[in-house]
Order: structure tokens, then C-alpha cells, then sequence
């Protein structure tokens, strides 16, 4: 579903911030009343890992504020891609939502982040665990060929409220199949297991517990996540990736880091 919004020309008479890029909207699309994405240009000079995220502000201020968004795009793209909640009374969102191309957002230099394949130590199969706008750090990783170079499976898992919400994932992996490069990397690899948790749909209930019951491993013909041959990524709400660590920690993973590589990483960056 579609949803119109009233569009509000972003104010550009203040002074970019040091270290900042003012960047064009070059393409907006809206999902829900709750989510879209949004393209932005790409400077020559801005480099980043698949992964990763950077802080994003609007030219609305003296002292805009910045929050950090993972970059949805893969480290390739000539543009930057972002996938966003809206939130009515959000400091930066509720203006956020409101952009249309031709509007200027600011970007911040320096990207950085845990979700890189170089935080992992190397392993058979590739878990990204994701809830909401969480996906878009994978969004990115899953649309790098690298990602298919270093495993032989990768899963992602989406798990929203409702079914609507999805469909951003769904769009996404399709596209990725279809694509004459990366589809033939990822068509034999790549799978994606989406859930919800206040309809009844193929697949029901928080991430957490359908791994907790083998009801995921079941659903996808899988072994019970082992560290001699498992990985995983957590990107989504504060409780779902304290949850989600627990049963990795559970099956015997350890978390990692860019300075010391492990079995799962987590992105405690959020956006708000």
C-alpha cells in the first residue's frame, strides 16, 4: 500500500556541517505509513564497507540532528540507499519522511559498524538475523558478491509486525535472483525466511522463539546452528538483539568484532 505524503521542501540556507556531504534525493518510495526508502548521490570520495552505517541529518537547522541509518546499498553502488521507519514526533524522521527528490540531506564522512564479513571468522553458512529497518545493513551485504565468496548458504530472516511490512525484503531478494550478475551468485545461496507476529501467515512468531522450538530449522530442512559451521548477523530493536544473542550464545556461537572476529556480531546502532 501506498501512501501519499504532503511534500515539504527541505530548507537549505544553512551552512553544510564540517565533515558532512549535502547530497541530492535522487528517488523516494513509500511502503506503509511506516516504512520507505530513499536513494541519495553518492560523492566520488565517500568509501565504505558493505554493512556499515553512517549519520544522516537534514539541512533544517543551525544544529541539525544526525542519526545513524545503515547503509542499505551494497559497497559497489553509485548511489546510497537507506530504508527508514517514520515516526510522527521523531526528531529527525518526522521530517525525514517528508524528503522527495531534489532535496538536500546531509551525510557524515566516516562510515563504520560491526555487520562486515570481515568480523566473522569463516564458516559454511551465513545467519542475518534481522527485525524491521534492520534489514537494511543485510540489504546491502546480500547484493555483495563477496558475501557469496566466503559462504555456501546465506539466510536472511525478516521478521515485522505485519504482513505489509515485508514486502521491502521480498522486493529485494526477487530483484537479486533476477539480476544477470548477482543472480548467479546468490540463486543457489541465497534464501530468505520471513515471519510476523501479530497476523497469521506462512511462517508466525518473533525470531527468537522459532529457533528456540527448531521451528525455523525445520521450515528450512537445516541443522541446529553450530559454531563449526554457523555465522550470524543481528540487526534490529534493542530487546530483539539481546534475545537473539542469548540463543546464539545458547548454541554455542561467540561474539565478535572488527578487532577480534568471532562467530556472530551485532549493530547496537539503531535509528530513532
Amino acid at each position: 500500500m501506498s501512501t501519499q505524503i504532503e511534500p515539504v521542501a527541505t530548507n537549505t540556507d544553512f551552512p553544510t556541517p564540517k565533515n558532512c556531504f549535502a547530497l541530492t534525493v535522487t528517488a523516494v518510495e513509500h511502503y506503509t505509513d511506516r516504512l520507505f526508502k530513499f536513494r541519495i548521490t553518492r560523492p566520488a570520495s565517500f568509501r565504505f564497507r558493505s554493512g556499515e552505517f553512517v549519520m544522516i541529518g537534514l539541512p533544517n537547522s543551525e544544529k541539525p540532528i544526525f542519526r545513524a541509518y545503515s547503509i542499505a546499498s551494497p559497497a559497489w553502488d553509485d548511489e546510497i540507499e537507506f530504508y527508514s521507519i517514520k515516526v510522527e514526533d521523531g526528531p529527525l524522521t518526522q521530517h525525514l519522511q517528508k524528503i522527495k527528490p531534489g532535496d538536500t540531506v546531509l551525510m557524515r564522512q566516516k562510515s563504520t559498524g560491526t555487520l562486515v564479513n570481515d568480523a566473522l571468522i569463516p564458516g559454511k553458512r551465513l545467519y542475518m538475523f534481522s527485525t524491521g529497518t534492520g534489514i537494511a545493513p543485510f540489504a546491502s551485504l546480500i547484493r555483495d558478491p563477496e558475501t557469496y565468496e566466503k559462504f555456501e548458504e546465506v539466510i536472511l530472516t525478516h521478521t515485522c509486525r505485519d504482513v505489509e511490512d515485508l514486502k521491502y525484503g521480498q522486493e529485494l531478494v526477487a530483484n537479486i535472483i533476477d539480476d544477470p550478475l548477482l543472480g548467479e551468485l546468490a540463486a543457489d545461496k541465497l534464501r530468505l525466511y520471513s515471519t510476523v507476529t501479530r497476523q497469521e501467515y506462512i511462517h508466525t512468531g518473533r525470531i527468537t522463539d522459532l529457533m528456540t522450538n527448531g521451528k525455523m530449522f525445520e521450515d528450512l530442512g537445516l541443522p541446529v546452528i553450530s559454531p563449526e559451521t554457523d555465522r550470524g548477523m543481528i540487526c534490529g530493536s534493542m530487546d530483539m538483539l539481546k534475545d537473539t544473542k542469548t540463543v546464539l550464545e545458547s548454541f554455542g556461537l561467540i561474539e565478535g568484532a572488527n578487532n577480534k572476529p568471532a562467530t556472530f556480531v551485532v549493530e547496537r546502532a539503531f535509528v530513532g
